[in-house]
């Protein structure tokens, strides 16, 4: 089968889905072809800057424009290289006309949506656009297959060749007690802060620019917007690891929050595949993955009382981490690129 893969558009978080999904097609003897939309965004919006530059008098250029731009070639090249699907990783950076100029065209389209059910809207509109459709929230399936019946759940994933216990070349990361990678969203800000730090070193990293010059999370930031790579080396160099799943829908104070999500998300998949004790927030599917491993928080005050115990019992903790990389050892983007190409064949 040949696929014209499409990427993101973004360079991080969901951009190490896109790799995972080139890889595990690769690895299932699909052809893959590249189109890369995050550096023809980064082109488009550069060339209309440009002439806009050139012709003081025309309206300004949108972020609209841009991704229009973006996506064009995405057309050409399906038909130039005869491909049998073009397979799109997220979406919310495909503008809709190059979906509807794909179905004009006759070309069979996929989407492996991975923002639900933070983006439904958009979400909703693109499934209507494509032949079928992947959402990474088990609990959105029945919303999505109402409009396009063709609906499948993708669960997130992991990679072993990056998430595992050793590392082939383990990088020079800090060994902190604790340690949370992700983006800083209020309800992550809100929990952190309920929890007494004291005496533990914690490391936060990514993207926390919601925090005020005040907060006293604030001093426990090490770093920004880290590689996956690196995130991996973090996880084994911890004694324990955190997860905190997003409920926010966009990001910044005072945003609406989502309520009916059932799907983990990928760092706790990551977290168990590197063998190192963690805690979580509850989501329902973390039940069934982990079953009754005492590592769900279900309040701040109950994860901070796990945190201490863990780093106090070096034997427990040594041994729940021992047990989780078998349990996530089936959940791999091999696996969900079965799926995916079954499902494909048979469209």
């Amino acid at each position: 089968m040949r696929l014209l893969l499409v990427h993101p558009g973004a360079s991080w978080s969901v951009a190490d889905v896109w790799r995972g999904v080139h890889d595990a097609l690769q690895q299932a003897g699909a052809e893959v072809i590249e189109y890369n939309l995050c550096g023809r965004i980064e082109f488009a919006g550069q060339w209309l800057r440009l002439a806009s530059k050139r012709n003081p008098g025309k309206p300004k250029p949108t972020a609209a424009d841009t991704l229009y731009l973006a996506c064009q070639g995405i057309l050409e090249r399906a038909l130039r290289l005869n491909v049998d699907w073009v397979l799109i990783v997220s979406g919310t950076y495909i503008h809709p006309e190059a979906l509807s100029l794909l179905r004009k065209a006759h070309v069979k389209t996929a989407c492996i949506l991975t923002e639900t059910p933070y983006a439904d809207e958009q979400e909703h509109f693109l499934a209507g656009l494509v032949d079928v459709v992947f959402t990474n929230e088990r609990a959105a399936v029945p919303g999505f297959q109402a409009i396009n019946p063709r609906t499948y759940y993708w669960q997130h994933a992991m990679d072993p060749h990056r998430h595992n216990e050793h590392g082939d070349t383990e990088e020079p990361v800090a060994a902190h007690d604790v340690v949370f990678v992700g983006t800083g969203f209020e309800e992550r800000v809100a929990w952190l802060r309920a929890m007494d730090w004291d005496g533990i070193d914690l490391g936060l990293y990514g993207g926390w620019d919601i925090l005020g010059s005040r907060n006293p999370l604030r001093r426990y930031v090490r770093g920004e917007i880290i590689d996956n790579k690196l995130t991996a080396a973090l996880y084994r160099q911890a004694r324990v690891g955190i997860n905190l799943h997003r409920t926010s829908v966009g990001f910044g104070r005072g945003v609406a929050h989502i309520t009916n999500a059932e799907s983990m998300n990928p760092r706790c998949y990551e977290l168990a595949a590197c063998g190192r004790c963690f805690v979580t927030d509850w989501r329902a599917e973390v039940d069934d993955v982990f079953g009754d491993l005492p590592i769900v928080a279900r309040t701040p005050a109950e994860m901070e009382r796990l945190i201490r115990h863990y780093l106090a019992h070096e034997d427990e903790r040594i041994r729940i981490g021992e047990q989780l990389p078998a349990l996530v050892a089936g959940h791999t983007f091999d696996a969900r690129i079965a799926q995916v190409l079954k499902v494909l064949e048979g469209t």
